[in-house]
């Protein structure tokens, strides 16, 4: 059975990277132990998982400025005491959810590099594996969007320089198949920036597109679709297999 990236699927994704569930919870207290008091993971693991489900709701509630310590711990039933053996501040919490967003994409885009791809297919997986990080990773995408501005100032440019270094793989991709013959762009720095512009959509405003009934391999095929037009891409120089877009549901970590 292929794998990913050479199948391009949520199927496949999901047996590629573990994005939800316990272990992919394990990945999180792996980043932030070293800042907590809580050594074990057995228990940490399962407090960890209450506050940050808590604090996504909280941020899209009442917004994350004016969410207080005592509301994380009301809504996570977890006791002060016990919130400041995980976190020292409301500030840890928000480097701990970029930290994890900005792995994560630098292991699944990053790592493409390392699978010798046609740069046709690199630019198929980057949409469907950011557009599939989106879906699972959802709460922590739209945190770090839309909370960036309250952000310290050092994490809003880590922020900043994730998006930048996410259009680099773009742009190093659409250069390297105009290197070859394969696209034609004049632009590629504003190509990149337009393409995740349409990413952003995807996660930002899912109401508009469960209106126009677009599931998630649409949306993926569209703009993947529309970024080799933009490139001048002839289909006749390669075959261009289309994902199944019957894929299983996503759901959010």
């Amino acid at each position: 059975m292929p794998s990913w990236p050479v199948e391009i699927s949520i199927d496949a994704f999901r047996r590629a990277w573990t994005l939800e569930g316990g272990e992919f919870w394990r990945s999180v207290f792996d980043m932030h132990k070293d800042k907590m008091q809580i050594k074990n993971p057995k228990v940490a693991i399962v407090n960890l998982e209450k506050i940050f489900r808590a604090t996504f709701h909280l941020a899209n509630s009442k917004g994350f400025q004016s969410m207080s310590l005592r509301d994380l711990s009301k809504k996570s039933g977890i006791s002060m005491g016990g919130l400041y053996a995980y976190i020292g501040s409301k500030n840890d919490l928000a480097s701990v959810i970029a930290g994890v967003q900005r792995k994560t994409i630098e292991q699944v885009i990053g790592g493409l590099a390392r699978h010798d791809l046609e740069p046709v297919d690199c630019l198929r997986a980057i949409i469907y594996g950011e557009i599939y990080m989106t879906e699972i990773l959802h709460p922590w995408y739209y945190f770090c969007f839309m909370e960036l501005k309250g952000l310290p100032k050092e994490q809003q440019q880590q922020t900043l320089d994730l998006e930048i270094r996410f259009e680099g793989f773009i742009i190093d991709t659409i250069r390297a198949g105009e290197a070859r013959g394969m696209f034609s762009c004049e632009h590629p720095e504003l190509l990149a920036a337009q393409v995740t512009a349409q990413l952003q959509q995807w996660h930002l405003k899912p109401w508009k597109f469960k209106l126009l009934e677009v599931n998630t391999q649409q949306y993926a095929q569209y703009v993947f679709e529309n970024l080799l037009l933009c490139l001048r891409w002839k289909e006749s120089n390669e075959t261009l297999s289309k994902p199944d877009i019957a894929a299983s549901e996503i759901k959010s970590a």
